[in-house]
Formats: structure tokens, sequence, C-alpha cells
């Protein structure tokens, strides 16, 4: 008489879970991913160097920074890893007794209307973070610290542009699944999001055009306050022109995107 053995519970590899269903943004990230988890052995290590060598009277400055900047790396990195396996912590009281498809409109939701647009302001903050970091050299607070610390916060930068990529890979997969994911359904059903970032890249081309051809007396605080930066009243509300200039562009976008496609079919 055979015997059933029961599975309580398996070890498995969040990577490869639903491989088949993948697309290259995801493999991209989750090898990416896999290669940065080393940086938590690495971690472990460093943290149980400094203890020995701390009670031994060797307290090495340098490796208490060292912590900090692997943790925060792999941290960083792990987001996006997270994103992209589904491996995130959630709430799952109501979400998980809804039909398939309202599930994937849920995250859908969540990913481009909540999340990416909160790591596209990410990025955009930590741009002139890292860029005030490079300008400075900026180094350790401790002289036997690590210095060169704005390559860390160059990074910290980049990293929020590796979380972007896995938000939209997902995000791609999860419209497949309801639609054919044309450009042009990409970029309606993601407005918000697609819309900030163009708003951020017309404010810093022009931003940078007029830097390039400023008087030589302004200051880049001085271009920020041009009139091409200025602001368009609505009644009682205020709209800056960057702004409306990117919800335009953004609207045209997707009718190019979505003529382009009638075109192609």
């Amino acid at each position: 008489m055979s015997e059933q053995t029961e599975v309580v519970a398996a070890i498995s590899d969040p990577g490869e879970i639903g491989r088949a269903e993948h697309n290259r943004g995801d493999r991209f990230v989750i090898t990416v991913g896999n290669a940065a988890a080393l940086l938590f052995p690495i971690l472990m290590t460093v943290i149980c160097a400094q203890v020995i060598l701390r009670q031994a009277g060797h307290n090495q400055a340098w490796m208490d920074d060292l912590q900090w900047w692997l943790y925060g790396a792999a941290v960083l990195m792990g987001i996006a890893y997270a994103v992209v396996t589904n491996s995130h912590v959630r709430v799952d009281i109501l979400y998980d007794n809804f039909e398939k498809k309202k599930r994937i409109r849920i995250d859908i939701f969540g990913l481009v209307w909540l999340f990416l647009p909160f790591i596209i302001l990410c990025w955009d903050v930590t741009l002139d973070y890292a860029l005030t970091s490079i300008h400075a050299r900026e180094g350790s607070d401790s002289p036997n610290g690590l210095h060169n610390l704005w390559l860390l916060k160059s990074f910290m930068n980049i990293a929020f542009i590796f979380i972007a990529i896995a938000v939209w890979s997902v995000y791609v997969r999860l419209l497949g699944q309801l639609t054919r994911p044309a450009l042009w359904k990409q970029l309606f059903w993601a407005f918000p999001s697609v819309a900030y970032a163009v708003n951020l890249a017309l404010y810093y081309a022009l931003f940078g055009v007029l830097y390039a051809t400023r008087d030589p007396e302004m200051s880049a605080r001085d271009v920020g306050r041009l009139p091409a930066f200025g602001e368009i009243e609505f009644g009682p509300h205020e709209m800056r022109y960057t702004v409306l200039g990117a919800l335009l562009l953004t609207a045209l976008l997707i009718v190019l995107a979505r003529a382009l496609a009638k075109k192609d079919a």
C-alpha cells in the first residue's frame, strides 16, 4: 500500500515562478536582482567582522560605513526584484477573494497610478541629491570612514530607474492578460505616470536650454524663475506652464501611438 506524502512547505525560487509569462524586462530585473543578492552574505560578513574587531579594540570606521552602503544598495535592488516576482508584503484580506481580472486591474492601478509616480518623484528628488554630492565630492563624516559618498548617492538615483523598469515590465505583463498591450494602451492606462515622466523631461529640457543660453550673471535659481516656468490661472487654481504642456504632450503621444497602431494593422 503506497503512502502519499503531503507537501507542507517547499522552497522555491521566486524568480522562476511564472517564468513562461515573463518578458525581457522581468528577466533583466531578476538577473540583476539575483546578482545583487550576493551583497547580503557580504554584508553579514562585514557586520560579524566589525563586531569581532570592535570587541578586540580595533574598531574600523570604514566598515561601519560599508555596512550602510551594502545594505542601502541591496534593499533598493531588492525592491525591484520583489515587484517583478510579486514577493513583497501585501494585505490580501479582500484581494484573494476577487476574480482574476479584478485582481489584475487592482494591481495595474496600484503600479502605474500610485507606485510608479512615487518612484519617479524619488528619482527627481535624489537627482539633485546626487548632483550636489558629486559637486561637493562628499565623503564620510569620519576621517577613517569610506569617502566618495557621492558614489552611493548617485547609485540611489540610478536604482530608482531600475525600480521603474521593474514596475513598467510587470504592468505591461499584466496588461497583456487583459488586452493586447499596444503602445498606445500602455501609455493610456498609465497616464499619470507617463504624464509625470513627460513633465520632468519637458522641464529639464527647457531648463537646460535656458541655462545654456542664460546671461552669465544669472544663477540656476534665477533661470528657474523665468517666465517659461510661470503659472497659468484657472479661476482659484494655478498650473505651471510645463505641467500643462506635459498633459497636452502626453495626450498627443497617445493619439500618435494610436494612429500608428491603426496604420500598422
